[in-house]
Protein backbone atom coordinates (compact mmCIF):
# COMPACT_ATOMS: atom_id res chain seq x y z
CA UNK A 1 0.00 0.00 0.00
CA UNK A 2 1.21 3.53 -0.77
CA UNK A 3 -0.02 6.93 0.35
CA UNK A 4 -2.61 8.29 -2.05
CA UNK A 5 -5.60 10.60 -2.13
CA UNK A 6 -8.69 9.63 -4.12
CA UNK A 7 -11.23 12.23 -5.26
CA UNK A 8 -14.57 10.40 -4.92
CA UNK A 9 -16.51 13.39 -6.15
CA UNK A 10 -19.02 15.79 -4.63
CA UNK A 11 -16.66 17.03 -1.95
CA UNK A 12 -15.17 13.81 -0.56
CA UNK A 13 -11.51 12.78 -0.76
CA UNK A 14 -10.32 9.46 0.70
CA UNK A 15 -6.74 9.50 2.01
CA UNK A 16 -5.11 6.09 1.98
CA UNK A 17 -2.11 5.87 4.30
CA UNK A 18 0.55 3.53 5.59
CA UNK A 19 0.55 1.88 9.02
CA UNK A 20 3.37 -0.55 9.67
CA UNK A 21 3.15 -3.10 12.46
CA UNK A 22 6.56 -3.56 14.01
CA UNK A 23 7.91 -1.30 11.31
CA UNK A 24 7.48 -4.07 8.70
CA UNK A 25 3.92 -5.26 7.97
CA UNK A 26 1.92 -2.48 6.32
CA UNK A 27 -1.75 -2.90 7.28
CA UNK A 28 -2.72 0.53 5.97
CA UNK A 29 -4.95 3.18 7.47
CA UNK A 30 -7.14 6.03 6.29
CA UNK A 31 -8.38 9.55 6.75
CA UNK A 32 -10.71 11.67 4.64
CA UNK A 33 -11.27 15.26 3.62
CA UNK A 34 -14.84 16.53 3.32
CA UNK A 35 -15.90 19.87 1.83
CA UNK A 36 -18.68 21.52 3.82
CA UNK A 37 -21.64 23.05 2.04
CA UNK A 38 -21.22 26.13 4.24
CA UNK A 39 -17.57 26.52 3.21
CA UNK A 40 -14.34 25.03 4.48
CA UNK A 41 -13.46 21.42 5.18
CA UNK A 42 -13.37 18.82 7.91
CA UNK A 43 -10.94 15.94 8.24
CA UNK A 44 -12.18 12.51 9.27
CA UNK A 45 -9.52 10.79 11.40
CA UNK A 46 -5.92 11.88 11.81
CA UNK A 47 -3.02 11.03 9.53
CA UNK A 48 0.44 12.62 9.07
CA UNK A 49 0.27 14.20 5.63
CA UNK A 50 3.36 13.91 3.46
CA UNK A 51 4.54 14.46 -0.09
CA UNK A 52 2.00 14.78 -2.89
CA UNK A 53 -0.93 13.96 -0.59
CA UNK A 54 0.00 16.82 1.73
CA UNK A 55 0.44 19.21 -1.19
CA UNK A 56 -3.02 18.43 -2.54
CA UNK A 57 -4.72 18.76 0.85
CA UNK A 58 -2.98 22.06 1.52
CA UNK A 59 -3.97 23.44 -1.89
CA UNK A 60 -7.60 22.44 -1.33
CA UNK A 61 -7.71 23.92 2.18
CA UNK A 62 -5.81 27.17 1.49
CA UNK A 63 -2.73 25.90 3.32
CA UNK A 64 -4.89 24.52 6.11
CA UNK A 65 -6.67 27.80 6.88
CA UNK A 66 -10.01 26.39 5.64
CA UNK A 67 -9.92 23.31 7.90
CA UNK A 68 -12.90 23.76 10.21
CA UNK A 69 -12.48 20.64 12.38
CA UNK A 70 -10.73 17.29 12.77
CA UNK A 71 -13.08 14.45 13.75
CA UNK A 72 -11.31 11.42 15.23
CA UNK A 73 -13.87 8.65 14.85
CA UNK A 74 -12.19 5.47 16.13
CA UNK A 75 -11.21 5.43 19.82
CA UNK A 76 -8.23 3.16 19.14
CA UNK A 77 -6.87 5.15 16.18
CA UNK A 78 -4.80 7.59 18.24
CA UNK A 79 -1.28 7.39 16.81
CA UNK A 80 -1.50 10.42 14.54
CA UNK A 81 -3.64 12.89 16.50
CA UNK A 82 -0.69 15.11 17.46
CA UNK A 83 0.65 15.27 13.89
CA UNK A 84 -2.70 16.35 12.48
CA UNK A 85 -3.20 18.88 15.27
CA UNK A 86 0.16 20.38 14.33
CA UNK A 87 -0.81 20.55 10.65
CA UNK A 88 -4.10 22.34 11.43
CA UNK A 89 -3.55 24.18 14.72
CA UNK A 90 -6.62 26.40 14.32
CA UNK A 91 -9.04 23.50 13.67
CA UNK A 92 -11.05 22.25 16.68
CA UNK A 93 -10.25 18.65 17.60
CA UNK A 94 -13.03 16.19 18.37
CA UNK A 95 -12.51 12.67 19.72
CA UNK A 96 -13.65 10.05 22.19
CA UNK A 97 -12.61 10.12 25.84
CA UNK A 98 -9.80 7.69 24.91
CA UNK A 99 -8.36 10.21 22.45
CA UNK A 100 -8.28 12.82 25.20
CA UNK A 101 -6.65 10.40 27.64
CA UNK A 102 -3.96 9.47 25.12
CA UNK A 103 -3.22 13.05 24.13
CA UNK A 104 -4.14 15.26 27.11
CA UNK A 105 -1.98 18.11 25.86
CA UNK A 106 -4.03 18.70 22.70
CA UNK A 107 -6.80 21.25 22.48
CA UNK A 108 -9.82 18.94 22.48
CA UNK A 109 -13.37 20.19 22.26
CA UNK A 110 -15.36 19.05 25.30
CA UNK A 111 -18.13 17.42 23.24
CA UNK A 112 -17.34 13.73 22.55
CA UNK A 113 -17.17 13.00 18.85
CA UNK A 114 -19.93 10.40 19.20
CA UNK A 115 -22.31 12.84 20.95
CA UNK A 116 -25.59 14.18 19.53
CA UNK A 117 -24.14 17.69 19.84
CA UNK A 118 -21.36 16.92 17.36
CA UNK A 119 -23.78 15.14 15.03
CA UNK A 120 -25.92 18.27 14.97
CA UNK A 121 -22.91 20.49 14.18
CA UNK A 122 -22.20 18.64 10.94
CA UNK A 123 -25.67 17.34 10.06
CA UNK A 124 -25.83 19.40 6.85
CA UNK A 125 -23.02 17.30 5.34
CA UNK A 126 -22.49 14.12 7.37
CA UNK A 127 -24.59 11.54 9.16
CA UNK A 128 -22.84 9.70 11.97
CA UNK A 129 -23.83 6.21 13.07
CA UNK A 130 -22.69 4.53 16.29
CA UNK A 131 -23.21 0.75 16.40
CA UNK A 132 -25.63 -0.50 19.04
CA UNK A 133 -25.10 -3.67 21.05
CA UNK A 134 -21.29 -3.40 21.16
CA UNK A 135 -18.76 -1.35 23.06
CA UNK A 136 -17.55 1.83 21.40
CA UNK A 137 -14.48 1.90 23.67
CA UNK A 138 -13.73 -1.63 24.82
CA UNK A 139 -11.80 -2.17 28.03
CA UNK A 140 -9.92 -4.88 26.13
CA UNK A 141 -7.26 -2.98 24.15
CA UNK A 142 -7.26 -5.72 21.50
CA UNK A 143 -10.97 -5.28 20.64
CA UNK A 144 -11.37 -2.64 17.94
CA UNK A 145 -14.80 -3.53 16.52
CA UNK A 146 -16.46 -0.36 17.79
CA UNK A 147 -16.19 2.85 15.77
CA UNK A 148 -18.22 5.87 14.72
CA UNK A 149 -19.20 5.60 11.06
CA UNK A 150 -19.58 8.68 8.83
CA UNK A 151 -22.01 8.72 5.91
CA UNK A 152 -21.57 11.45 3.29
CA UNK A 153 -24.78 11.53 1.24
CA UNK A 154 -23.49 13.94 -1.42
CA UNK A 155 -20.86 11.45 -2.62
CA UNK A 156 -22.76 8.37 -1.35
CA UNK A 157 -19.65 7.40 0.62
CA UNK A 158 -19.43 5.50 3.91
CA UNK A 159 -16.20 6.05 5.87
CA UNK A 160 -15.71 3.30 8.46
CA UNK A 161 -12.79 2.31 10.68
CA UNK A 162 -12.66 -1.40 11.54
CA UNK A 163 -16.35 -2.23 12.19
CA UNK A 164 -16.91 -3.10 8.52
CA UNK A 165 -14.05 -4.38 6.38
CA UNK A 166 -13.18 -5.59 2.92
CA UNK A 167 -11.50 -8.97 2.45
CA UNK A 168 -8.30 -8.44 0.43
CA UNK A 169 -8.20 -10.34 -2.86
CA UNK A 170 -4.87 -12.14 -3.44
CA UNK A 171 -3.03 -10.84 -6.48
CA UNK A 172 -3.31 -14.14 -8.37
CA UNK A 173 -7.11 -14.19 -7.96
CA UNK A 174 -7.77 -10.58 -9.01
CA UNK A 175 -8.46 -11.49 -12.66
CA UNK A 176 -11.21 -13.84 -11.41
CA UNK A 177 -12.52 -11.98 -8.33
CA UNK A 178 -13.15 -8.31 -9.05
CA UNK A 179 -14.65 -7.17 -5.76
CA UNK A 180 -13.35 -7.82 -2.24
CA UNK A 181 -15.90 -9.36 0.10
CA UNK A 182 -17.58 -7.33 2.85
CA UNK A 183 -17.00 -8.73 6.34
CA UNK A 184 -17.42 -7.60 9.94
CA UNK A 185 -14.53 -7.09 12.31
CA UNK A 186 -13.27 -10.40 13.79
CA UNK A 187 -13.30 -9.03 17.37
CA UNK A 188 -17.03 -8.32 17.18
CA UNK A 189 -18.03 -11.27 19.45
CA UNK A 190 -15.75 -9.87 22.18
CA UNK A 191 -17.15 -6.37 21.70
CA UNK A 192 -20.75 -7.37 22.52
CA UNK A 193 -22.25 -5.65 25.53
CA UNK A 194 -22.76 -8.10 28.44
CA UNK A 195 -26.55 -8.07 28.28
CA UNK A 196 -29.37 -10.01 26.71
CA UNK A 197 -30.42 -8.63 23.35
CA UNK A 198 -26.99 -7.30 22.37
CA UNK A 199 -26.93 -9.27 19.11
CA UNK A 200 -30.48 -8.16 18.30
CA UNK A 201 -29.51 -4.53 18.92
CA UNK A 202 -26.48 -4.85 16.66
CA UNK A 203 -28.51 -6.58 13.95
CA UNK A 204 -31.19 -3.86 14.09
CA UNK A 205 -28.52 -1.17 13.85
CA UNK A 206 -26.99 -2.93 10.84
CA UNK A 207 -30.37 -3.06 9.09
CA UNK A 208 -30.79 0.65 9.77
CA UNK A 209 -27.35 1.34 8.31
CA UNK A 210 -28.19 -0.69 5.21
CA UNK A 211 -31.35 1.41 4.75
CA UNK A 212 -29.47 4.68 5.31
CA UNK A 213 -26.81 3.76 2.74
CA UNK A 214 -29.07 2.01 0.25
CA UNK A 215 -27.66 4.04 -2.66
CA UNK A 216 -24.04 3.76 -1.47
CA UNK A 217 -21.38 4.09 -4.14
CA UNK A 218 -18.13 4.00 -2.12
CA UNK A 219 -17.08 2.09 0.97
CA UNK A 220 -13.87 3.40 2.57
CA UNK A 221 -12.53 0.85 5.05
CA UNK A 222 -9.58 1.72 7.26
CA UNK A 223 -7.22 -1.18 6.73
CA UNK A 224 -8.55 -2.71 3.53
CA UNK A 225 -9.08 0.04 1.01
CA UNK A 226 -11.87 1.30 -1.22
CA UNK A 227 -14.61 -0.42 -3.12
CA UNK A 228 -17.30 0.94 -5.40
CA UNK A 229 -20.82 -0.49 -5.40
CA UNK A 230 -23.82 -0.29 -7.69
CA UNK A 231 -26.91 1.29 -6.11
CA UNK A 232 -28.65 -1.26 -3.90
CA UNK A 233 -25.67 -3.64 -3.83
CA UNK A 234 -24.06 -2.75 -0.49
CA UNK A 235 -26.97 -3.46 1.86
CA UNK A 236 -27.49 -7.12 0.88
CA UNK A 237 -23.74 -7.78 1.06
CA UNK A 238 -23.56 -6.13 4.49
CA UNK A 239 -26.45 -8.19 5.86
CA UNK A 240 -24.98 -11.36 4.34
CA UNK A 241 -21.77 -10.63 6.25
CA UNK A 242 -23.80 -10.49 9.47
CA UNK A 243 -25.59 -13.76 8.73
CA UNK A 244 -22.25 -15.52 8.30
CA UNK A 245 -21.33 -14.76 11.92
CA UNK A 246 -24.77 -14.56 13.56
CA UNK A 247 -24.52 -17.97 15.24
CA UNK A 248 -21.08 -17.13 16.62
CA UNK A 249 -22.40 -13.85 17.99
CA UNK A 250 -25.37 -15.62 19.61
CA UNK A 251 -23.03 -18.04 21.37
CA UNK A 252 -20.86 -15.16 22.55
CA UNK A 253 -23.92 -13.33 23.88
CA UNK A 254 -25.03 -16.40 25.80
CA UNK A 255 -21.65 -16.60 27.49
CA UNK A 256 -21.51 -12.89 28.33
CA UNK A 257 -25.07 -12.11 29.45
Amino acid sequence: MSERIHDLGNGFWSIRGDLRIGGVLNVGTQAALVRLASGGFVMLDSYPLRGAVREQVMVLTDQGRDMRAVLNLHPFHTLHCAATAQDFPQAPLFGSHRHRLRHPGLNWRPEPVESPEVAAMFAADLTFSLPRGIDYVSRDERVHAGSLLAWHPASRTLHVDDTINLMPVPRLLRPLVRNPRVFLHPTLPRALLPQAGAVRDFRDWLHGLAALTRDLRWLCAAHSGLRDFAPGQFGPELLAAFRRIEDRLARAEARRS
